[in-house]
């Protein structure tokens, strides 16, 4: 099965060897045909501590590392 990859915004780089990615998603609502915008958190795996907050980064799915940690961050999209 394939991995997910999705890219976001550093929001958080406090916990060691972890940082807190939001993602952020638009589609278009089934009735009203508006435009909506909903963001997610994730942890994902820094190992390095190489991220910090404001970067683009890109994560990817993969087994559990902790209770709340299954993503991992695997490049920089831009730099803060």
């Amino acid at each position: 099965m394939p991995k997910r990859i999705l890219q976001g915004v550093v929001v958080s780089d406090k916990g060691q060897k972890t940082v807190v990615v939001k993602i952020e998603r638009r589609f278009q609502h089934p009735v009203l045909q508006k435009i909506i915008s909903r963001t997610k958190r994730y942890q994902a795996h820094d190992e390095d501590d190489r991220y910090q907050t404001g970067d683009v980064v890109r994560i990817e799915e993969c087994a559990p590392i902790s209770k709340t940690k299954t993503w991992r961050v695997i490049g920089l999209g831009s730099k803060a």
